[in-house]
């Protein structure tokens, strides 16, 4: 008998299988990192990673039935609903703002203003927010639209694509969205981008 045979061959090992649970352990720590460059690669970009595209732009505006803000009046007359005939033919600026939002605060004397300007039909959602409080910060603040509609669940809010309030969206003449402003106005903002697309919306007037 060889002496191989005497000491006996050990036995080959058998490899080792990961289970799928293994596998997808790591899936958090892949997806995190593929964030962390998309968002590294935006900011050494020079780009404001506050300009989010919107896949509205170039499309038709969502529907438009809300309810009216109860008690909102101007010259003691109940403010118009927002519904699809308060915006049907008209260069739009739809507005999502509430009374909790200390940015739309910041930019509401700007709303102010542009509600002076002839060229445009400046109206607003309310959104999440509550009645009496709504009506009292356009009370020490102002109204500037022509028409608003409440979302006190923020259902409408979602058909828009919002991602965070104040947002401000365009519409043209046929009520396609042909522009959006993520976060509140500044006077450069409305300068550099709004009036552009305002002129762009009226067909160059």
């Amino acid at each position: 008998m060889s002496s191989d045979a005497k000491q006996g061959s050990a036995p080959e090992p058998t490899p080792t299988r990961k289970s799928p649970r293994q596998f997808l352990a790591f899936v958090p720590l892949v997806a995190f990192v593929a964030l962390a460059v998309i968002f590294y690669s935006a900011l050494i970009s020079g780009r404001d990673v506050s300009e989010v595209p919107s896949v509205l732009i170039g499309t038709k505006a969502p529907l438009l039935n809300l309810a009216a803000l109860d008690g909102l009046k101007r010259d003691g007359v109940q403010v118009p609903t927002l519904t699809d005939a308060e915006v049907d033919g008209k260069v739009t600026l739809v507005n999502i703002w509430a009374s909790w939002c200390a940015p739309c605060r910041q930019e509401h004397p700007l709303l102010m203003v542009l509600a002076q300007d002839s060229r445009i039909n400046l109206v607003g959602i309310n959104y999440k927010d509550e009645t009496p409080n709504a009506i009292r910060f356009l009370g020490e603040l102002g109204n500037p639209y022509a028409a608003v509609g409440v979302d006190p669940k923020g259902v409408a809010a979602i058909d828009w694509g919002v991602y965070g309030i104040p947002e401000t969206y365009l519409l043209d003449k046929n009520g396609n969205i042909t522009f959006k402003q993520i976060g509140p106005f500044n006077p450069d903002s409305i300068r550099d981008d709004l009036f552009p697309a305002i002129e762009k919306a009226l067909g160059g007037a």
